[in-house]
């Protein structure tokens, strides 16, 4: 709480030399109280500054009696307020409750005379608004604290924006924080009782008078205020009284204000959101009557957004109300539903899209009861129930003309009435009420899809694929068939290929539908491919080769739970699918992910466990097998795991590095599955040709073997990676001794070390294998001289896994490591980086957890030193800071950066001297004159200024700032830049007199005059940028680690600063032209049908952008003689334009390729491209093409060379011939679009003969 309290007073000192009065107020006072705490050797603290601003109050009142408060920007009451309000959040508890009524009676009178100024009236709210939050029940009640919590309420609707907010703010706090026990505040009952009361008086056309700027408010403004105020308050207020207030809201739109009447459906929306979450809101009773008041009222048609916020408090009251009532609520479902389709007519997209959302919660109120009466009457002629209605009229609405723009939101209703549906109507065998009401809908819909004018198939594929995804393949594709054989072709049936990649998602069709199905119709498809490819038809083969492809894409939606697993997945099955692991490698991924979830679904469900069924999709939860039938399914997969394991591992040995890890991930599935003596058995056979390869191994370096030898290898580790989390504890030491061999882990092909590394580190973690820390330390320190530099990560890592195994009483085993563990932060791999960042961080958490150093045995140490010590981070720390005194500076370097991040991580744990001590040490080093040292000081400065307390580091200024100030006006290794950001972060931790009264020299203060004053630049550019944009800036992204953020990122404002030149960039989209809505396809070969089949008609394409015959021919010149067209060569603009889009597409090529371009990390961090021969050759190409570019254009610019520019063909023209024969004096042109001809912005002389560019 303290540096809480220091860095929200830190922000304060600074202003003693500002301008501005409301500023600079605050900061003096602050100041004058410091010194007195100085003087009376009092410890600052947030009681302590608590009291003296009391004190300070008092004092303030009692000598401005007569004349009463001044409340000036200038004066001492708003600045003790203004630190009042920054304090109390601070202030323990007991304090405030002990001097609640000195509290009350110092400031509660103050509130008549702030009234008209609005920053200490602002600062009053927040102090209070800490209080209540600091008080417990009783002293709730205290004489004057409701009567100043009532004046905080009466603000929320005060005219002043910033006031009114504020007041807002602090109601909703404190009732959102009730003091214990209790479930509301007590004060919630005062809040609810005057909300009504406000919302009573302005229905009834009363004006809340205010006092202050404004003497008046008008009703309507007041009403918009104090809505604001009530959405966020709603759910803190009784659950009593939330039936009144809904009524007193449904009055509001009968004001006619649009604004008011939106506001207020949609508070009640939340309301009623509410009401579902949250069992004390109860509105049961209260449902009926708000129904019928909301269907009374409805709002004019013309009106958009008041018709959208109306629809949506119809869609969420019905949900509600079924909630709390579902076989009532079904009784005005077709009223409901009536009113709302009507708002589909509409020609406004938001309200149709509102009407589209309340259908469809309307939809989810279907109870079973009315879903049985309709698939009871399904064949009769007439519909008489609900839900037949509801069918009846949503299946003329696709042909209605009324309805023709409103398609896509009637296909989306159709999606929620498939999904709500789904009802079985018993065991899972039966068929769904959607089948048996909604299918010639369905049919309808893909009809429709099939018809070439027909717009909205995206919009149709999504209520295709929700029909697949509740019916299942094996009803809908009984309905409409596929059609892709020749047969079909003949016969002239449609062929529905659309159908196919809807299969992927999860269903509740068997898998013996797509055994029966389409394993015989993609053999009869792959033959008539192969015979495409024999007759030299590719096309046509490729055709066939997509479908068969979409079609097995299809296979993991059969495979969610399948409660026919035993039966399809048969011998002659499982061949089919090895052959296809083996031999098709553009079928593997989706063979693997059916044979993944297979396992993880019926795992999931035999489990019982809540959240991992809650993992599984919607669709299979919804219509999900027994947890018995999951269990028998289980139980038979596991009989097939070892086959399956067989073929995987041969699979995984002969996939690509990129696909390894699919193909691991179903490993890991299957053998979570198998039975124990299986996986044992697999085990020994991967060892054992893991043995028989180490041997052969050698010999790819020395004698110049086969490499295949070392990537088996590799393979190997990689399946025992795999098979380690389910190996016994016998196994995995066994497993834990072979991998420590030297045969092992000095072995010269890297990726064998990196793989030995990270299995002993999984093993160490798995916690089966018991080791001797001492014993393994000592191996692994034997076996550095042959470590790969690929290996140091999973070295450090391991390293990091045994240091938490290390007992407190050997703790003299990690100075053996230190060195290491330090040099490996300097490592030019990122990843080697962190992990040794993360070694050195494990360190110091063993040594603060506690334990003993024997100095005796540990290697080196002289006998003066030898004893024991306590194990603490300050111990820890000395012993990193022996590499300060190390040989090399690159040494140096790395026990900075060490001890930096050390600092950093255990700031709270380090004593005050002891950062002191770290502080003053390295600041010696600053003055060093090797830059790889100083860079790395230069980064622990700016780490401690940011960590560090500010007191600590005030005595060091004096040296600091000169010693940064000779590293001002270097500019190698951004130093100067450095610099600068370091001085900017002290200026604002110290202020500026205390940073710049430590310069020495006058050109050093040059420097620091020269920081504030862009500083300063800077921050007046942004403020105006504001004002005219009206815009926040964003803040700057962050990489990810506080330790990185705080070490790299600059918040430099300067860097901002350096662009001011740049152009502002509008970021706001602005629409070009006008949406001209849809429209009706006109036809002059067909007659219109006005009464059907409109929904085929409908067209959203601009009718002025419709190109027409002849258009791009008229805009040339023909010839007289001949009649032909002339086509003038490429004019200026063209060349210009064509430019222009170059540059635009090479920019962004060369930003992904080039040399100079870079990539942008998952973390936020820039990586550069590599600097290969491959990308060099590449830029130079480019550069020359560029040249010739450039010195062409600029040879036809100027006007003293009339050379012409070169004709179309020109690369083709004989160079000893005389060139084509010419007629009437018209050269011979190449065939080439007419259009590319005429258009103004083609690339000009790029163009070649045959219209290539």
């Amino acid at each position: 709480m303290a540096d809480n309290v220091e860095n929200v007073l830190a922000k304060i000192r600074p202003h003693t030399s500002s301008s501005l009065a409301h500023q600079k107020a605050p900061a003096t006072l602050l100041r004058a109280i410091e010194a007195t705490f100085r003087e009376q050797n009092t410890e600052p603290s947030a009681t302590a500054y608590f009291a003296a601003l009391l004190t300070t109050l008092d004092g303030a009142l009692q000598s401005s009696r007569a004349s009463g408060p001044a409340m000036g920007e200038g004066d001492v009451i708003p600045a003790v307020l203004y630190l009042l309000a920054s304090i109390a959040p601070y202030v323990p508890h007991p304090v405030v409750r002990s001097n609640l009524s000195t509290i009350i009676s110092l400031t509660s009178p103050l509130f008549s005379a702030l009234t008209s100024h609005a920053p200490p009236l602002r600062s009053q709210i927040t102090f209070y608004g800490a209080v209540l939050l600091a008080l417990d029940r009783p002293h709730l009640d205290a004489q004057g604290l409701r009567q100043a919590f009532m004046t905080i309420l009466q603000l929320t609707l005060d005219p002043r924006p910033k006031v009114r907010k504020r007041a807002a703010e602090v109601v909703k706090e404190v009732l959102s924080a009730p003091p214990l026990p209790l479930a509301k505040h007590p004060y919630s009952e005062r809040v609810a009782e005057w909300v009504k009361a406000a919302l009573a008086e302005i229905s009834g056309g009363g004006l809340p008078k205010f006092k202050g700027k404004k003497a008046d408010t008008e009703g309507s403004d007041a009403a918009i205020h104090l809505l604001a105020f009530l959405r966020p308050v709603l759910p803190t207020l009784p659950a009593e009284s939330l039936s009144s207030v809904t009524s007193s809201l449904l009055l509001l739109p009968r004001l006619g204000n649009p604004y008011l009447s939106q506001s207020a459906y949609s508070i009640l929306s939340d309301l009623l959101t509410l009401s579902l979450d949250d069992p004390t809101v109860d509105l049961q009773s209260h449902m009926s009557e708000l129904l019928k008041v909301i269907l009374s009222s409805p709002p004019l048609k013309s009106d958009a957004a008041l018709n959208a916020a109306w629809a949506t408090v119809l869609g969420d009251t019905m949900l509600a109300y079924h909630h709390a009532n579902a076989d009532e609520c079904a009784t005005h479902l077709p009223k409901v539903w009536k009113a709302l389709w009507g708002l589909l007519e509409s020609s406004e997209p938001t309200t149709r899209r509102a009407a589209a959302d309340a259908l469809s919660a309307v939809g989810k109120c279907f109870t079973p009861a009315i879903i049985k009466a309709a698939v009871k009457e399904k064949d009769a002629a007439e519909p008489k129930t609900a839900i037949r209605k509801i069918v009846a009229q949503t299946t003329a609405g696709l042909d209605s003309l009324a309805y023709a723009r409103a398609v896509p939101e009637i296909l989306s209703v159709i999606s929620s009435l498939i999904e709500n549906l789904r009802f079985r109507n018993g065991a899972r065998k039966n068929t769904t009420a959607a089948e048996q009401l909604l299918l010639p809908l369905i049919t309808k819909i893909a009809d429709l899809r099939v018809q070439k004018t027909f717009e909205y198939k995206e919009a149709a594929d999504a209520t295709l694929g929700t029909a697949m995804r509740v019916l299942g393949p094996e009803v809908v594709l009984r309905a409409l068939p596929l059609n892709l054989e020749t047969v079909d072709r003949q016969a002239g049936r449609e062929p529905r290929a659309f159908l196919l990649p809807l299969l992927a998602q999860p269903h509740p069709s068997p898998l013996g539908h797509f055994v029966s199905y389409f394993v015989p119709l993609t053999e009869r498809m792959f033959d008539l491919q192969t015979n495409a490819e024999t007759e030299g038809r590719q096309s046509e083969a490729k055709v066939w080769s997509v479908l068969v492809e979409q079609i097995w894409m299809g296979l993991p939606g059969y495979c969610w739970g399948s409660a026919d697993l035993k039966q399809s997945l048969t011998p002659q099955f499982s061949q089919l699918l090895s052959q296809l692991l083996y031999n098709q490698p553009e079928l593997r991924p989706a063979v693997l992910r059916a044979l993944r979830i297979m396992v993880d679904s019926n795992v999931a469900l035999a489990s019982g466990d809540a959240d991992k069924i809650a993992k599984l999709p919607e669709t299979v939860r919804a219509d999900a097998i027994s947890e018995e039938e999951a269990q028998a399914n289980v139980a038979f997969l596991r009989t097939q795991a070892e086959s399956w394991l067989a073929v995987l591992f041969n699979v995984f040995s002969s996939a690509g590095r990129d696909h390894q890890g699919t193909v691991g991930d179903v490993i890991s599935s299957w053998i979570a599955i198998a039975d124990p003596k299986e996986v044992t058995q697999a085990y020994h056979k991967l060892v054992a040709l893991f043995k028989q390869n180490i041997a052969k191994a050698q010999n790819v370096f020395t004698q110049g073997g086969n490499k295949n030898q070392s990537d088996t290898m590799t393979v190997t580790q990689d399946l025992l990676l795999l098979v380690l989390p389910h190996l016994s504890a016998e196994d995995a030491t066994n497993l834990f001794e072979l991998c420590l061999t030297t045969e092992v882990m000095e072995n010269r092909d890297n990726g064998v070390q990196k793989r030995a590394y990270k299995t002993l580190a999984r093993l160490l973690e798995s916690g089966k294998v018991q080791i001797d820390a001492a014993e393994v330390f000592k191996k692994l320190e034997s076996l550095v001289d042959g470590l790969a530099p690929a290996a140091k990560k999973d070295r450090f890592h391991l390293l990091t896994s045994l240091v938490n195994l290390i007992p407190p009483e050997s703790l003299h085993l990690i100075p053996s490591i230190i060195p290491e563990a330090v040099l490996g932060t300097k490592e030019p791999s990122e990843k080697a980086r962190n992990a040794a960042f993360d070694l050195i961080v494990a360190m110091g958490k063993k040594m603060a957890a506690g334990g003993v150093v024997k100095r005796s045995m540990v290697e080196g140490m002289d006998e003066d030193g030898a004893g024991e010590a306590t194990a603490t981070v300050e111990e820890y720390l000395t012993m990193v800071a022996g590499g300060l005194a190390g040989a090399t500076p690159h040494m140096i370097s790395a026990t900075v950066t060490a001890l930096s991040r050390l600092v950093f991580e255990f700031r709270d744990s380090i004593s005050t001297q002891m950062q002191s001590d770290i502080f003053t040490t390295l600041l010696v080093f600053l003055g060093s004159a090797n830059r790889e040292i100083v860079k790395s000081v230069l980064g622990f400065v700016k780490l401690a200024i940011h960590t560090m307390p500010a007191d600590l580091l005030r005595p060091h200024l004096k040296d600091l700032v000169p010693a940064l100030l000779r590293w001002s006006h270097d500019h190698k290794n951004h130093f100067k830049a450095k610099v600068r950001h370091i001085f900017e972060r002290m200026i604002r931790r110290f202020g500026w007199e205390d940073v710049y009264g430590c310069a020495q020299e006058e050109e050093a203060r040059k420097v620091l005059l020269n920081i504030k004053k862009r500083k300063d630049r800077a921050k007046r550019k942004r403020a105006n940028a504001v004002e005219d944009e009206d815009e926040v800036p964003t803040a700057k992204p962050t990489a990810g680690d506080a330790f990185e953020d705080v070490l790299y990122g600059s918040e430099s404002e300067i860097e901002d600063s350096d662009d001011e030149d740049a152009p502002a960039q509008n970021t706001s989209s602005k629409r070009k032209g006008k949406d001209v809505g849809a429209r009706l396809r006109v036809d002059d070969d067909e007659p219109m049908d006005l009464l059907s089949g409109a929904a085929s008609r409908v067209t959203t394409a601009n009718p002025g952008k419709r190109k027409k015959p002849g258009q791009d021919a008229a805009r040339f010149k023909t010839d007289e003689d001949t009649g032909k067209m002339v086509i003038d060569e490429d004019s200026e603009d063209a060349a210009a334009g064509a430019g222009g889009d170059e540059v635009a597409g090479d920019a962004y090529r060369e930003a992904l390729t080039s040399v100079d371009g870079f990539t942008r990390g998952p973390n936020g961090k820039v990586k550069f491209n590599k600097d290969t021969k491959k990308r060099r050759r590449d830029t130079e190409a480019d550069e020359d093409v560029e040249m010739v570019d450039g010195e062409t254009a600029q040879k036809t610019n100027k006007k003293s060379k009339k050379k012409a520019e070169p004709k179309f063909g020109h690369e083709f023209k004989a160079k000893k011939a005389g060139g084509d024969v010419k007629k009437h004096g018209i050269d011979p042109y190449a065939y080439m679009p007419l259009s590319q001809a005429a258009k103004k912005q083609n690339r000009g002389s790029r163009i070649g003969i045959a219209g290539k560019r």
